[in-house]
């Protein structure tokens, strides 16, 4: 293995003939380096992270640790220098002087084709590697050691410290998610598609009930021939008969009264079913039990997660039936009731707020309060003050909630005003908002010109306005994801603490990694689904508890907040 003494941090690069190592001290000092064949170097990584449970370094989460995985290679912990960098170099917290920030080579992210595999590990091209290219070695230290001074040298170390660990902890819960899977059963998926669609017919045809929903629409219409799948086309067709509308949105066909509206929503319905969730989807995303998306972290620049394939954050609920775990299995589902207010009242502090969501509903304990008379009223009002609706009922509610809860509403008015004024804004750990595009300021700036006309100062208003909307929600959004990234982290080691099943009661279609032990198999934003063995179900749905319990203390201290969880364990996601 090298050297005796334990390496707190290891680097890895890439070389011609498999990776480079360099070991660090707990200061991150340098004290030996090795070369690894590409044919070695996963029984390498396992040996080294049994033996010295170090932290990883490396280029980017999912070129390294895919293979792993697939050679039934765990680790506990890893720095992903892209997705670190990514916050390092923008955040309103790192000096202005920071080396981070002029380290352009680290700007972009790989790119990610979701109809491949990541790329391999242990299968090297022919031609040599550049040296200095962001998976070399030397590079990656190079960029190591920046990100370190620029958390050392930071306003808030303590919170980018824990930002940065965070970020490169859901890397490696991205990566387990694709190689478990989530459980599917793809014939329960095609009972849905026909029960809703009807069933498939010859030549590309539309599905009967697909097929009999358009009759509808075009009878409605007047027009036999009426094209319902081009937008413009179809807006057409609704204007001659009346229907007035900017969009086919559902929102506003809603609004609608018309004998089109309601053939025409049921048609789009099912006609997008077909398009992200049918048989097409079924095949390509959807092999020997599993679906297995591509999730990338970081992806939105809040923070939350992306999917860059699959379409894992747009999974319909129709469809949760076939999510049924494996024989013997069970499913632990776990979602967080109001995570952005519960956020929200944790961020400022305010304990009025905090004092609604105690013990029940957020909404519920808002109506308690006297601030509005039903629940929904409370729904409007809380999401209408984070997202900035200043119209309708949320314009109307809004000001009772300023008036119970002014510490809350006053974190992310004031985030408003910030961006309307061209500022930027920075989440709870330090993640920072985009500054304004050079087109914004430009327009802001002609608005205050002695020749601007009544346009110019009615765009720089709606511009600065939608900035401010944008504000408002990234600092409590980002937060949430935040939140999120602790749960993960902290959900993902108690479950590897749980212990395995034998190999004849494991679920081999989870990987060599999962096949004997709780798992995560899926994420979105608030809800996590586990599958794990049914012995473990009771012991892995209290670590899900936990987990959230210890993320909200890690993030807000001992500020007296519940993050309430709806916690099941079923065999299949579909709820009662």
């Amino acid at each position: 293995m090298g050297a005796t003494d334990a390496p707190a941090w290891i680097v890895l690069g890439r070389t011609d003939h498999g990776a480079a190592v360099v070991l660090l001290d707990a200061n991150a000092d340098e004290f030996g380096r090795d070369e690894i064949g590409g044919a070695d170097l996963s029984s390498w990584i396992s040996e080294a992270e049994s033996r010295w449970a170090p932290r990883w370094v490396w280029h980017d989460t999912p070129q390294w640790y895919a293979e792993l995985l697939a050679e039934g290679v765990r680790i506990a912990r890893c720095h992903d220098l892209r997705l670190c960098h990514a916050i390092l170099r923008d955040s309103a917290l790192v000096a202005e002087t920071a080396a981070v920030r002029r380290a352009r080579q680290w700007d972009a992210a790989p790119h990610v084709d979701a109809e491949e595999a990541a790329p391999t590990l242990f299968e090297l091209d022919d031609a040599p590697r550049n040296a200095g290219a962001p998976d070399d070695a030397d590079a990656a230290l190079a960029e190591f050691v920046r990100q370190r001074d620029a958390v050392a040298g930071s306003a808030e170390s303590a919170r980018l410290r824990l930002l940065t660990a965070a970020e490169s902890a859901g890397a490696l819960v991205a990566a387990e998610l694709r190689a478990a899977g989530l459980p599917w059963d793809a014939d329960a998926h095609d009972r849905i598609l026909v029960e809703t669609l009807g069933e498939r017919r010859p030549g590309g045809a539309q599905p009967v009930k697909l097929a009999a929903a358009a009759e509808r629409v075009r009878a409605a219409l007047g027009d036999p021939s009426a094209s319902l799948d081009s937008q413009p086309k179809l807006l057409r067709s609704l204007h001659r008969v009346g229907v007035l509308v900017e969009s086919t949105s559902r929102w506003e066909l809603a609004e609608q009264r018309h004998p089109v509206i309601e053939p025409l929503l049921e048609y789009k319905k099912l006609s997008r079913l077909l398009s992200a969730n049918g048989w097409t989807w079924l095949s390509e995303w959807v092999a020997d039990g599993r679906f297995r998306p591509v999730y990338v972290p970081g992806g939105v620049v809040t923070g939350r997660w992306a999917s860059s394939g699959g379409g894992a954050l747009q999974l319909p609920r129709q469809l949760r039936e076939a999510v049924r775990a494996d024989p013997g299995w069970r499913l632990v589902v776990a979602d967080v009731a109001q995570l952005e207010p519960r956020v929200l009242a944790a961020m400022s502090g305010d304990t009025a707020l905090a004092a609604a969501a105690r013990g029940r509903d957020l909404y519920t304990g808002i109506v308690d309060s006297g601030a509005v008379a039903t629940r929904q009223e409370a729904k409007i009002a809380m999401l209408g003050a984070m997202y900035g609706a200043t119209t309708g009922e949320s314009g109307r509610l809004v000001p009772r909630l300023r008036r119970a809860y002014p510490r809350a509403m006053g974190l992310v008015d004031d985030a408003a005003r910030t961006g309307e004024d061209g500022g930027i804004v920075s989440t709870w750990l330090g993640r920072t908002s985009p500054a304004p595009s050079a087109e914004w300021s430009a327009a802001q700036s002609r608005a205050t010109e002695a020749d601007a006309s009544g346009a110019d100062e009615t765009r720089a208003r709606r511009w600065a306005r939608d900035r401010g909307r944008f504000t408002r929600n990234f600092v409590v959004q980002g937060t949430a994801a935040e939140w999120a990234l602790a749960w993960l982290a902290d959900l993902r080691g108690r479950l590897a603490a749980l212990p395995e099943v034998p190999a004849e009661r494991g679920a081999p279609r989870s990987g060599p990694a999962f096949a004997c032990r709780p798992h995560l198999a899926f994420f979105l934003h608030d809800e996590v689904i586990v599958h794990t063995p049914a012995e473990h179900a009771d012991a892995a749905a209290q670590a899900v508890a936990d987990a959230a319990a210890s993320a909200g203390r890690l993030l807000f201290g001992d500020f007296p907040l519940e993050f309430r969880l709806d916690v099941r364990v079923a065999e299949t996601a579909l709820k009662d």
